[in-house]
């Protein structure tokens, strides 16, 4: 496998996960957390594509899809660059109401940004630096890894609140 094909495959993991996290929910479900003060499904797929976007964006050095086009508006929030969900209280998070479509439509949209970026992957781009703040500085491989790790985690723990809604 070369480095296209690992990193696709990862980021191709994501997809499918978030799909059947909202699958079928209307925005009621999609914003009821399993007890006060959690996370909802809605938020925890808006954050993990807000997280993508974000990072991705900023590899590319481009203006993340968030703040192109309408989709804030459609999910009634702001088109803060910055608000990516992290630090939210839990008045933040039932703020973020969207429909199960709308959450797939703004994932796609960031997904196919992902593998385009992905497709044109070279192993000697992965040592590149792209984020100096960070001790050590944080390279574009560690920054991937870090990305798809944190959507997978936030998908398996939207699938889990969602199983715990549907027991209820």
């Amino acid at each position: 496998m070369n480095v296209n094909e690992v990193f696709g495959d990862l980021y191709g993991r994501i997809p499918p996960l978030v799909r059947d996290a909202v699958a079928g929910l209307d925005a009621t479900e999609l914003a009821t957390p399993p007890e006060p003060g959690a996370n909802t499904i809605g938020w925890l797929v808006w954050h993990l594509t807000r997280v993508q976007d974000d990072h991705i964006a900023d590899v590319l050095g481009k203006e993340q899809i968030w703040q192109t086009g309408d989709l804030a508006a459609r999910f009634d929030l702001p088109a803060d660059p910055g608000d990516t969900g992290y630090g939210h209280t839990p008045e933040d998070v039932a703020e973020v109401r969207p429909t199960a479509e709308l959450l797939t439509e703004y994932y796609d949209a960031v997904h196919a940004r992902t593998e385009e970026f992905l497709a044109g992957l070279t192993p000697d781009a992965l040592d590149r630096v792209v984020d100096e703040r960070w001790s050590p500085p944080v390279t574009l491989g560690v920054r991937l890894v870090s990305v798809a790790d944190d959507c997978l985690e936030h998908a398996g723990q939207a699938a889990y609140v969602r199983g715990l809604l549907q027991r209820r």
